[in-house]
């Protein structure tokens, strides 16, 4: 446990930005998982506004630093090609 009283305050701030980045990692994850879905049911225009979620979804993990800038651009260029 911390003992000083910034090492407490840290680990107040590494908890919360703990969560907060599992909250995002989470809504890309699921966004994928629903587009996948969607691909394999051929449901193509339901799956393109599936796929505008999972791209906000990834903009916003990688503008925040849950992922990296490239991970999030070839996730989405893989997701794109799954449409094709």
């Amino acid at each position: 446990m911390p003992i000083t009283k910034s090492a407490k305050k840290a680990l107040r701030q590494n908890v919360r930005r703990r969560e907060r980045n599992l909250l995002k990692k989470e809504a890309f994850r699921s966004a994928i998982k629903t587009y996948k879905r969607l691909v394999a049911e051929k449901k193509k225009s339901e799956a393109e506004a599936e796929l505008r979620k999972a791209y906000q979804a990834l903009d916003k993990a990688a503008k925040t630093g849950v992922i990296a800038k490239n991970k999030a651009s070839r996730l989405k260029a893989r997701l794109s090609r799954l449409l094709r």
